[in-house]
């Protein structure tokens, strides 16, 4: 086992619609904890495109970030991710192209390759059902070649885009993804905050197949992970509630607004339905700081992650910001005493 090292922490915010509440008000959340997670020293804040849900508000996650990005000042903020599959890579590279000229040196690309909703919306989403994951490797090598100088005879260019230096990350929560990005030398980000089934076998080919790169001279892997911190284990476990309500909902494929907590799941969820969510929350760290510092290390340690990235879906906005303060204070603990990481080039 490797000894914990101090390693950038960051920030995934789907922008809650919460029960009662209206977008307007989760993107007004949305920029306070990025003002917030900036002043804690947060390396990046990104944002999720998701399509018909009523609880999230960034679909349009482009303009969400030029939002966040235009009320912030040096944290680095980006999509995490952007579904691929519903896009035209010309157009992803003009909107970030965009975005990068807009405030230079902060924005970054992450992709995935799942629709980020449900068939019926995929399709309204794409019109042609041509479009699909099957392309997804050869929509990334056309999207990278739109941010390249451009080339004598070079018909058909991203403006603005070419020649601009947009980071572009792969994220995955099964192997797919991990050997793309090592085939291609690029960031890779595993989504065990709902996935965690394949974690440690994707970091594991995306280390060992890993290819330099011009954008990348060796594999920088990070991985989101749900942490609800509080000032005691059971208050944490109660805010949990909200997200583990929201599993269940869309199990039953009744996604909606994130629900207020409560104060025990019994009688909230089949035995069936608990074994789901257990399952796709079994990398969540929920508790007291004790207990979350504990569990970071733990983490880090059987990972040997290079970055993590922090989520929480906790209803009230003033417990969401004391719970991300709290993990930038353990961060920092963490810092203090352990030896000094490799510097990240992103």
């Amino acid at each position: 086992m490797n000894e914990s090292r101090p390693i950038p922490f960051s920030v995934l915010d789907l922008a809650p619609i919460l029960h009662g509440g209206t977008a307007a008000q989760a993107f007004g959340n949305t920029l306070d904890l990025a003002r917030h997670a900036e002043q804690w020293s947060y390396r990046r804040y990104w944002l999720a495109e998701h399509h018909n849900m009523t609880g999230i508000a960034s679909a349009a996650t482009a303009v969400v970030i030029g939002y966040v990005a235009g009320g912030t000042s040096t944290i680095r903020v980006g999509a995490g991710g952007i579904m691929l599959p519903n896009h035209s890579p010309l157009v992803i590279a003009e909107q970030f192209g965009t975005l990068e000229s807009l405030y230079p040196g902060r924005i970054d690309l992450a992709l995935g390759r799942a629709p980020g909703t449900d068939q019926r919306t995929a399709r309204a989403l794409r019109r042609s059902r041509m479009d699909t994951a099957d392309t997804f490797p050869q929509d990334v090598v056309e999207l990278l070649s739109y941010f390249q100088p451009v080339v004598p005879g070079q018909a058909v260019r991203a403006v603005p885009g070419a020649g601009l230096n947009v980071p572009v990350w792969l994220l995955g929560s099964s192997l797919f993804s991990a050997q793309l990005a090592a085939l291609l030398g690029l960031p890779y980000a595993f989504a065990s905050h709902f996935a965690p089934t394949h974690l440690h076998t994707a970091l594991d080919i995306y280390r060992r197949e890993f290819k330099p790169s011009q954008w990348l001279e060796r594999p920088y892997a990070m991985a989101c992970l749900n942490v609800f911190a509080a000032d005691t284990d059971a208050e944490a476990r109660r805010l949990f509630t909200s997200l583990q309500q929201a599993f269940v909902n869309l199990q039953r494929g009744q996604p909606g607004p994130l629900n207020p907590p409560i104060d025990t799941m019994e009688g909230h969820w089949s035995e069936r339905e608990q074994a789901g969510v257990e399952h796709s929350l079994r990398e969540a760290i929920v508790g007291s700081r004790d207990t979350v510092q504990r569990g970071l290390e733990a983490f880090i340690n059987r990972t040997n992650i290079d970055e993590l990235m922090i989520t929480a879906q906790i209803y009230d906005h003033t417990q969401r910001l004391h719970s991300f303060e709290i993990v930038a204070e353990i961060r920092d603990t963490l810092a203090n005493h352990k030896t000094p990481a490799l510097s990240a080039s992103r």
